[in-house]
């Protein structure tokens, strides 16, 4: 009986909808393709329509591709929402709510590796495996250039200066975003006696901009992609007023049963940030990135 039970739970494992397509290196060089789980977001995942059909761009898109060619595999891309990422990677969907971890139910799992810009969170760590950091972030508060909150002074020491940006907040219109690296609730914005405003739909992180500027609100929590890309575009009509977090810094994300695909693509990464070739990448879609996080991507950085 006790062996019949233990069989019983196996077979549930591995035929559950979780469990099927989930593997690791060896079994995706196998099936000859490669699926790469991405969230259209600022520069990393771009999507767009050409002759009808759907076409990916953005520098995670060219990462991974390059990735999946260095294996000898063929590229495939797998749409995702940010509520959704999770569980076509893991099987599980999972949100951070009220400071724990909440999990979804079991869904089918529709992709290896899930790359977009994915800052590195504590609550994403148990949730998945990052690889090495890839990119440099951290989240800004952005105003409108008609707002009364002005830059503040650098004072050298990020800690200082975040609180001397929060120090200002008491009685003004903050937009956020939660289950983001922009949720208030991961930097005790709370304290602050700020109006927290979070949007009533469901809002790219590439809209917070544009929300202000539409007077939705009169700064928002904004991270360095973003923030770079906006500066670009609204130059005229937004300022930096100050950090809101510590540096951060965005990797790859994997299933915690897949460390040999993880290994395999820190070694790629190694490689590519040695032989130049992935700052060429970065400068197509992140020109001025270097202009502030320059010693990230010197090619003997080895760790940030």
């Amino acid at each position: 009986m006790r062996l019949f039970l233990q069989l019983a739970l196996s077979l549930t494992l591995i035929f559950s909808a979780g469990q099927v397509s989930a593997r690791d290196l060896p079994e995706i060089k196998k099936s000859g393709v490669l699926r790469h789980i991405g969230v259209p977001y600022a520069n990393f995942v771009n999507l767009y329509s050409e002759g009808g059909k759907q076409i990916q761009g953005g520098l995670d898109v060219e990462l991974i591709q390059g990735f999946a060619a260095h294996l000898g595999l063929k590229y495939q891309f797998v749409s995702a929402q940010w509520s959704t990422v999770f569980g076509l990677l893991n099987g599980r969907n999972a949100q951070y709510i009220n400071n724990q971890i909440v999990w979804g139910e079991e869904v089918a799992i529709e992709g290896d590796i899930l790359a977009n810009g994915a800052t590195i969170l504590e609550w994403r760590k148990e949730v998945v495996d990052f690889s090495d950091a890839y990119f440099p972030s951290a989240v800004w508060l952005i105003a409108r250039t008609d707002s009364q909150l002005q830059p503040i002074i650098p004072s050298g020491q990020i800690n200082e200066d975040i609180r001397q940006v929060k120090a200002m907040l008491k009685g003004h219109d903050v937009l956020a975003m939660k289950q983001s690296c922009l949720d208030p609730d991961l930097y005790n914005m709370e304290l602050t006696d700020a109006n927290i405003i979070l949007p009533t739909r469901e809002r790219k992180l590439n809209e917070m901009v544009p929300a202000i500027i539409n007077n939705d609100a009169e700064s928002t929590l904004l991270d360095v992609p973003d923030a770079l890309i906006a500066l670009q575009k609204w130059s005229d009509e937004i300022k930096v007023i100050g950090p809101i977090s510590p540096a951060q810094q965005m990797a790859i994300g994997f299933r915690k049963d897949s460390p040999q695909l993880r290994a395999a693509f820190n070694a790629y990464l190694k490689k590519i940030r040695a032989d130049g070739s992935y700052n060429i990448m970065v400068e197509k879609y992140y020109p001025s990135v270097f202009h502030f996080y320059g010693n990230f991507f010197s090619p003997a950085t080895e760790e940030i």
